[in-house]
């Protein structure tokens, strides 16, 4: 799990093929620091799993699907990337909770300059539209970000808009992004379970059809009698007291 708290920005030095997929050597200096075989490390939002490491990077694979889903699929020697490693146990939780699994990719449709801050739009696919909410949380290329303004439901062209402090602009990648360029979206896990929640509610099977079955014990009823001998269960009618007592 990440936090979406970059901790450097760091730069694709290879890409070679593997498979239906590929091998990527990052240069991230701070993230091998503490590394280890199979740790994971977000690449601009992308969790991935380290396979080896030098002094001053280290080596993952890429799957076709997450190709698929993100803007790795157009890395080339020389990309910079945001680089955040796996939150530790008990660490700050500086963002918000971002797990690495990118919902796809959103483009940079406009780019505004504040007088310390810069506004970007970006549009993103309808279908992730309902889980973006203004003043929400989202992760932009595995910026932890609050979500400042969104497009009215149902339109044609969803986007939602993200207000850049000079700290972002200056730590992560998002600071160069022009309009017309792609960046990793992903959207907030509870949103994201709420949406399939909803979407079982009306066809949630009652427990008289339920298709599984869980196994039950029978637990008698407590007895407070010792902490108060009034709170005594009163026995069924025809049931045999102790002592053989009707």
């Amino acid at each position: 799990m990440f936090t979406g708290i970059v901790e450097e920005i760091g730069r694709i030095t290879a890409v070679e093929p593997s498979g239906d997929g590929v091998r990527l050597t990052v240069h991230a200096p701070g993230a091998v620091v503490d590394v280890a075989h199979g740790d994971s490390i977000a690449v601009s939002g992308v969790c991935l799993t380290v396979v080896s490491w030098t002094e001053d990077g280290f080596t993952a694979d890429v799957m076709r699907q997450t190709l698929d889903m993100s803007t790795l699929d157009a890395a080339i020697p020389g990309t910079p990337v945001n680089i955040e490693r796996a939150t530790a146990a008990g660490g700050r939780l500086g963002g918000h909770i971002v797990q690495g699994h990118i919902d796809g990719t959103g483009i940079v449709r406009q780019v505004r300059d504040g007088a310390q801050w810069r506004v970007v739009r970006i549009a993103l696919p309808g279908h992730l539209a309902p889980l973006v909410v203004d003043k929400g949380s989202i992760a932009v290329d595995g910026v932890s970000l609050t979500v400042s303004a969104v497009s009215a439901a149902g339109v044609a062209d969803a986007w939602f808009e993200v207000s850049l402090i000079p700290e972002t602009l200056a730590a992560t990648t998002l600071g160069d992004r022009v309009a017309g360029e792609r960046v990793n979206l992903e959207t907030d896990i509870l949103a994201r379970h709420v949406q399939r929640l909803l979407a079982f509610g009306a066809a949630a099977p009652t427990p008289e059809r339920a298709p599984w079955s869980f196994a039950t014990t029978e637990v008698p009823a407590a007895d407070y009698s010792v902490l108060d001998p009034s709170l005594a269960p009163v026995p069924a009618a025809g049931t045999r007291r102790e002592g053989g007592a009707q």
